[in-house]
């Protein structure tokens, strides 16, 4: 997914918050979902960041273009492991290599009544082993 950096991601010096590349992060499992067909809220249940593992690596300001990576590690009964990244792919004046700003390990908890559930078979589709850039 490629999300370009507008004037509210950043801090008064231009250079992006650092909350919002887990924003970022969200907003590509949430694209992942969309795209699936899947509905977004289902009564068989719902996903919740139950661990984030994140490394800061480089900072991305105002006008920058950004790619978030997104790739499953681990799909269990009841949970999955993703390893997300956030590259910058370009800026206001050109495209550049991709340069790692950020990396994020998440885990993803399936709750059903509020409480851990078996992922059902819709949901799992889409993580099972999906890439999606």
């Amino acid at each position: 997914m490629k999300i370009r950096v507008y004037y509210e991601d950043t801090d008064a010096g231009g250079i992006v918050y650092h909350t919002n590349y887990i924003k970022y992060c969200e907003r590509a499992r949430s694209e992942m979902v969309f795209a699936s067909g899947a509905p977004e809220f289902s009564d068989a249940g719902y996903f919740v960041v139950s661990k984030l593992v994140a490394n800061f690596r480089a900072s991305a300001r105002l006008g920058d273009l950004l790619e978030v990576r997104t790739r499953t590690l681990k799909l269990a009964r009841a949970s999955v492991l993703l390893a997300q990244s956030v590259y910058k792919i370009g800026s206001l004046k050109s495209d550049c290599e991709p340069e790692l700003l950020f990396d994020a390990e998440v885990t993803l908890a399936f709750l059903s009544g509020g409480k851990p559930s078996k992922i059902s078979s819709e949901y799992a589709a889409i993580f099972g082993g999906l890439e999606s850039e």
